[in-house]
């Protein structure tokens, strides 16, 4: 493969990260809730990794709780909110968030979920969330730290400080910040969440941060783990990955944001110009450095996809956990774009590491694609086979 562009989706393990689970599965596997002395190493080792990891991300160990990731943590949030709120409490969140904080949401509380709008560029409306404030019984609002389709930033500070003024909370998903740009102030939400798997940590790991006013606060019952937050026997290997991979990249945000943005400012503009009729979605708002999502003339999306992956590019049509649904991106819809435009879209995201020769090669080969394209019936060649990846985009719509 020339180039693995899907980094949003999940990341290849870092090299850390995978020292350091093979380390603790092999010498500390214990269960760190036994009373021997080997389990109270491996006891002894998760509060030094809770330790780590919470002054890597700026709070304080006792608001840190080990999960398994991003989606664990808002389905448990908003089913603790269906336990607690009382009946005329709403939330809010805003149009653009991840399924697992939108569906959550809904299938928790209903008709109590009120919906945050966001500009054209997929950026969201602090007036409309200070109007939504200022009129109705919010207790909880959900703005994620960045947007995983469109990689647009969200004002989450901005969002935060309005929340303080209303007396509500604020929930951050911020499974595609952590690893990608420095924690900041993020810890000052009252809830935080991420996952491991999207900064080169194992999967099947992750965290949320509690505020402090919120200690009765539950995942799951059953044992004393987590200080009574979740219970089931902890995952330590999973979490010294975790740690291991956040650890190693920390250092190195500033550069590689600044190098790998510029890489991929250049991949964009070479996209424009190569490929007329491309369009760049959230370009006027700020965005991460690896993710650019754009729309492409011609075929369905899903075509585009194939004849790259045949030429080694792994790109995406969108969130990966919307792959397969028939229904169209609520992201682009929130941002105002047409049924036909959802169908055209295309994802990339880079890594770390992605080089600019990469970055070079994929705009290339997405030139190459529109070429052929061009040209329906023609196969496409790749070496000496005959490519026949060209599903009916109809079949996708059944």
């Amino acid at each position: 493969m020339h180039g693995y562009f899907d980094h949003n989706a999940t990341t290849p393990l870092a090299e850390a990260a995978r020292r350091a689970w093979l380390e603790a599965a092999d010498a500390h596997w214990h269960n760190p809730s036994s009373l021997y002395r080997e389990a109270g190493g491996a006891k002894r080792l998760l509060e030094e990794a809770r330790e780590e990891l919470a002054a890597l991300v700026g709070c304080e160990p006792n608001r840190m709780v080990f999960n398994s990731g991003a989606t664990e943590a808002n389905n448990a949030l908003y089913r603790h909110l269906a336990d607690t709120l009382s009946a005329d409490e709403k939330v809010a969140v805003s149009a653009v968030e991840h399924p697992c904080v939108r569906d959550a949401a809904r299938a928790s509380l209903g008709a109590r979920v009120l919906e945050i709008p966001v500009d054209r560029d997929g950026v969201l409306s602090l007036e409309a969330l200070s109007s939504i404030l200022e009129k109705e019984k919010i207790s909880l609002v959900s703005v994620m730290a960045t947007n995983n389709e469109t990689g647009v930033l969200q004002p989450w500070r901005e969002a935060l400080e309005i929340c303080r003024r209303h007396g509500a909370s604020l929930h951050c998903d911020a499974a595609q910040w952590f690893g990608k740009l420095p924690p900041s102030a993020l810890a000052e939400c009252d809830f935080v969440t991420a996952s491991a798997h999207k900064f080169g940590g194992a999967k099947g790991a992750g965290f949320i941060i509690l505020s402090d006013r919120f200690r009765d606060f539950t995942c799951q019952r059953g044992g004393p783990q987590e200080s009574g937050h979740r219970a089931g026997t902890e995952n330590y290997p999973a979490v010294a990955s975790m740690v291991a991979a956040l650890r190693e990249l920390q250092p190195r945000l500033s550069s590689v944001a600044q190098s790998q943005a510029a890489s991929r400012d250049r991949f964009e503009e070479c996209l424009l110009q190569g490929l007329p009729g491309s369009v760049i979605l959230g370009a006027a708002a700020p965005r991460l450095w690896n993710t650019s999502l754009f729309l492409v003339p011609g075929p369905r999306n899903l075509r585009w996809l194939t004849r790259l992956s045949a030429r080694g590019f792994a790109v995406s049509t969108g969130s990966a956990c919307s792959s397969g649904k028939n229904n169209p991106s609520h992201v682009l819809e929130a941002m105002g774009r047409s049924f036909e435009e959802m169908g055209q879209v295309i994802r990339v995201s880079g890594g770390w590491d992605t080089s600019s020769a990469e970055w070079e090669a994929l705009a290339k080969a997405i030139q190459g694609v529109g070429k052929e394209l061009e040209a329906p019936g023609k196969p496409e060649h790749t070496g000496d086979t005959v490519s026949l990846l060209d599903p009916d985009p109809d079949l996708f719509t059944k």
